[in-house]
């Protein structure tokens, strides 16, 4: 049978952490038959889900990395990809909503859009990726499908549309009705795989219609035909309210909110019609890519007749070699096609063409336009694209947080420092939001990262797969240098040795960018006359670059600077690119030894959310941390308190919370930007970098 693209469903399950994204895959498993029994997330039977096949999710029942899977429902494949929801693991996110076409974002139905749906939402946002809501957990006491679909409204701005309600709630929820059918729907069987259809319950009737009139009225907003129908009284045909929701949900206009409770096996499967009914296929989305010979964006066609495009969004290393996560966008690819790596230029044949299932692999002959599959022992980064000889695209690469957190690490023995090296070798390849360096001063291994836990996960990860035995040193904040105001500089470099020597004068302004710059160093060369001859200008522009990556306050990268350079001098026999660059690290200092300067530091949105009673707790809590209260809200006997904290007085924050409310307040942090640090804290901090360095001489 032919392959039908139309019919192919690549889809992401995203939620704020403890919605039941896990679970919810995991019944979609079920009833795809692509397992055979039911495991839970926090397994008590000792198997755990199927998609958190990691020790460490199971142990600590979140999901770490995103994991895929193929099922098939009513002949339609999907490919679906189950993502963490901790902030600190983000970077999955963003991989897997790269190359998805459409997404399930999972609701509480207790405690609504939470700050990481918020995240979550805005990330979709970028990659304009069509989505269906999942309000799940109906069957919790204080459960609210109408409230949260509000939230959806008000909070995220979505034009969020019920598809179904509720029958009963809490310990009485039995089904859901479905308003587009018009039909109560139950879930019997031992798993809630046997599917009851029968007449909405008569006391339900009247809200069912008035539902029903305000469905009509969003879907005849995409559809003249059905607005034409509702305005002459007549029935609207089924298939015509499903063709108007499509396309208000490819066009991003409306999201569908479907409910039930995962744990309890009610709702999944209506969620799984709706993504073939509702969510895109390839051929729905717009790709866009470079034409790297042109050097212009062009929109790649999911066409299966044309050479071969695939872009590598996830790898993973394990005892069998490297496996790397491919969707392909254009073409067909068997194996031992030839495709080359756009960024390295390297050639290579497809040896084995894998069909992921979690940590379960299947092993394939040819994958088709629009399929995420993966590919073994193919040497390449997160965000390659790969390409049939001839062609050369590159797809447009994904966003990349910068990490705000470091720890600094130390092997043991000497058999751990290899094995150290192996895991950072591996791990760095694989999440981009982590990051590994050597310090020159003190010759100790940092890691940097999105935050506490993500760091905590990969520390435990070294110990586990690798077997090392580290000591850690104290997370230290990812502190940065800024300038206030602006600063001429005039600096000639000048080094007469045997032979020629080196000489280069540079004048101009240094100046601090908005604080809202999307850039952090600007550049421009408004030299008149020829004094700067124009081939040095790219080492002048290299050596403030250089200068910048350490400043003279603690040592930290400096940020947001703008450099204006006006004039200068050469020589026509000792200049040289080499006296260029020297010269322009010497202006740099130059003005920067003048200039005001400031220390800025990672400021995080922080959102604690607890019950009412510890709301005075948690909010002296954020006081005592150098706090910003941005917004407190209260939900019944609930209080979420959103604040802006800096990083710096986060740590062990997990630990005070839990002891001050009793293990019932739970808080989400994110970057959100840097700002100055108090005066106070500025001294400190130089005071310390100047020990260190006092230190460092003796």
């Amino acid at each position: 049978m032919a392959f039908d693209i139309s019919k192919l469903r690549n889809i992401g399950i995203s939620a704020h952490i403890d919605s039941g994204k896990t679970t919810t895959t995991e019944r979609m498993l079920f009833y795809t038959n692509r397992i055979h029994a039911i495991h839970d997330v926090r397994g008590k039977d000792g198997v755990g889900a199927k998609m958190d096949s990691m020790e460490l999710e199971r142990e600590r029942g979140i999901t770490i990395q995103s994991a895929a899977t193929h099922v098939e429902w009513k002949d339609h494949p999907i490919n679906i990809v189950d993502t963490p929801g901790h902030v600190d693991f983000t970077v999955e996110v963003e991989r897997s909503l790269r190359v998805l076409d459409g997404a399930i974002l999972v609701l509480c139905a207790t405690s609504g859009v939470q700050s990481q749906s918020i995240t979550v939402d805005r990330q979709m946002k970028r990659y304009e990726v069509p989505r269906i809501a999942f309000i799940n957990k109906c069957d919790r006491a204080g459960a609210n499908p109408h409230r949260v679909t509000e939230q959806l409204r008000d909070k995220l701005d979505l034009n969020a549309v019920m598809f179904e309600l509720p029958i009963g709630l809490e310990d009485n929820f039995d089904g859901v009705v479905d308003l587009i059918n018009m039909e109560a729907v139950y879930f019997d069987g031992d798993n809630g795989e046997k599917i009851r259809r029968e007449a909405i319950p008569a006391n339900m009737q009247d809200e069912a219609d008035e539902k029903r009139e305000e469905l009509i009225d969003e879907l005849s907003m995409f559809s003249d035909e059905i607005a034409e129908l509702h305005l002459e009284g007549e029935e609207v045909p089924v298939e015509l309210l499903i063709q108007a929701a499509r396309k208000g949900v490819i066009a991003l206009e409306l999201v569908p909110v479907f409910m039930g409770s995962a744990f309890k096996n009610k709702g999944v499967q209506l969620v799984l019609d709706a993504v073939i009914d509702l969510l895109p296929s390839p051929l729905d989305i717009t790709n866009t890519g470079i034409d790297i010979e042109k050097e212009e964006d062009l929109v790649v066609e999911s066409d299966p007749e044309k050479p071969v495009v695939l872009y590598a969004f996830k790898l993973t290393d394990d005892k069998y070699g490297q496996l790397t996560y491919v969707r392909i966008y254009r073409g067909e690819l068997e194996k031992g096609d030839e495709i080359i790596n756009m960024r390295t230029g390297k050639k290579l044949k497809v040896g084995r063409l894998i069909r992921m299932h979690a940590d379960e692999m299947e092993q394939i002959e040819k994958a088709y336009c629009g399929d995420v599959v993966a590919l073994f022992g193919v040497d390449c980064a997160s965000g390659d694209t790969f390409c049939a000889p001839g062609t050369e695209i590159s797809m447009t690469s994904m966003h990349i947080p910068e990490p705000v957190i470091e720890l600094a690490i130390a092997p043991t023995s000497s058999k751990s420092q290899d094995n150290l090296s192996k895991a950072l070798n591996r791990f760095t390849k694989e999440d981009p939001t982590f990051q590994t360096y050597v310090d020159d001063e003190s010759n100790q291994t940092i890691i940097r990262g999105m935050g506490e836990l993500h760091l905590q996960v990969y520390i435990e990860r070294m110990k586990r797969e690798y077997s090392v035995e580290l000591e850690v040193g104290k997370p230290q904040v990812a502190y940065r240098e800024a300038v206030v105001g602006s600063q001429n500089f005039d600096y000639t470099h000048k080094k007469q040795t045997g032979g020629s020597g080196q000489y280069g004068r540079v004048v101009g302004s240094l100046r601090a960018l908005d604080t809202d710059s999307e850039e952090n160093y600007e550049f421009s060369n408004e030299v008149k006359g020829g004094n700067i001859p124009t081939e040095f200008m790219s080492a002048v522009d290299a050596g403030f670059q250089e200068a910048m990556k350490e400043g003279s306050m603690i040592g930290a990268p400096v940020v947001r600077i703008g450099v204006a350079v006006t004039d200068g001098d050469s020589h026509a026999v000792d200049s040289s690119d080499m006296a260029f660059k020297t010269a322009s690290i010497g202006a740099f200092r130059q003005a920067y030894a003048k200039i005001k300067k400031q220390i800025l530091e990672p400021i995080m949105k922080v959102s604690v959310e607890g019950p009412t009673e510890f709301q005075g707790t948690i909010i002296a809590t954020i006081n005592q941390r150098r706090g910003m209260i941005k917004n407190t809200t209260e939900d019944g006997n609930y209080c979420v308190v959103d604040a802006e904290v800096p990083l710096a007085e986060m740590f062990g924050y997990s630990t005070d919370l839990r002891s001050l409310t009793q293990g019932k307040a739970e808080f989400t942090m994110e970057f959100e930007k840097y700002g100055p640090v108090p005066s106070q804290v500025q001294d400190e901090l130089i005071a310390e970098h100047q020990k260190k360095l006092a230190e460092e001489r003796k």
